[in-house]
């Protein structure tokens, strides 16, 4: 595991973890011990030198059309001087309504479970782009991702777990990943490219999803 400066930084400190020795170019292929190294690597460089003020924004790009330069497995890391929209708009309580939506329609596609928590993957009941997946702590504690590595662990697993189902499903498809963790319960947001944003997504915030989110569960599921 060896974390280094981004060499094009777009803010004052965003850095690249390696996620392993090994030339793995798809977080689907990561073993059980690299994920630990990551999970570890994440919450070593949250504490070093995070301001009081500052939002730390781990993030995954995978494959060229999302955004990624380097065909080798990686991770970004970036410091914003505050939570960003994104997060700010999050309603606390808006999570919980999202995974009971996701009960109610079978969109559950993967669960694990570490001593205290479980932690749960299902696609977006009405996710932006086809197979918007959502992987959540379910535990109502304030606690930080960085707090408890197990949950952090298992999160990560599930995501390398449904980024091996897409791809049996659809192929190496581009994919984007984020963690956002301001309000409660924390989550990893999955995001996979295969629409083009394009004029009513990008000009009037309206996304058209093509594929129903429990056709996208069914087929992840498979």
């Amino acid at each position: 595991m060896r974390v280094v400066p981004n060499l094009f930084p777009a803010f004052e400190r965003q850095e690249v973890v390696v996620h392993s020795p090994r030339h793995v170019r798809t977080f689907a292929d990561l073993s059980d011990e690299d994920l630990s190294f990551v999970a570890e690597a994440w919450i070593a460089r949250e504490s070093s030198a995070a301001a009081p003020s500052a939002y730390f924004h781990p993030l995954i790009n995978e494959g060229r059309a999302a955004g990624a330069s380097l065909p080798h497995s990686h991770s970004q890391l970036v410091w914003l001087p505050e939570p960003p929209p994104a997060v700010r708009d999050e309603r606390p309580g808006g999570l919980a309504e999202l995974l009971e939506a996701a009960r109610e329609q079978d969109l559950i596609v993967a669960t694990a479970e570490t001593r205290f928590d479980e932690v749960i993957a299902f696609c977006h009941p009405v996710g932006r782009l086809p197979y918007e997946t959502m992987i959540m702590v379910t535990s109502d504690s304030t606690f930080a991702p960085w707090s408890f590595e197990p949950a952090l662990f298992a999160a990560l697993r599930l995501l390398r777990d449904v980024v091996a189902r897409l791809r049996v499903a659809e192929g190496p498809v581009p994919w984007n990943a984020w963690l956002h963790h301001a309000t409660t319960p924390w989550h990893i947001e999955l995001v996979p490219r295969l629409s083009v944003l394009a004029g009513l997504e990008l000009g009037a915030g309206v996304y058209v999803n093509s594929l129903p989110p429990e056709q996208a569960a069914e087929s992840l599921r498979a």
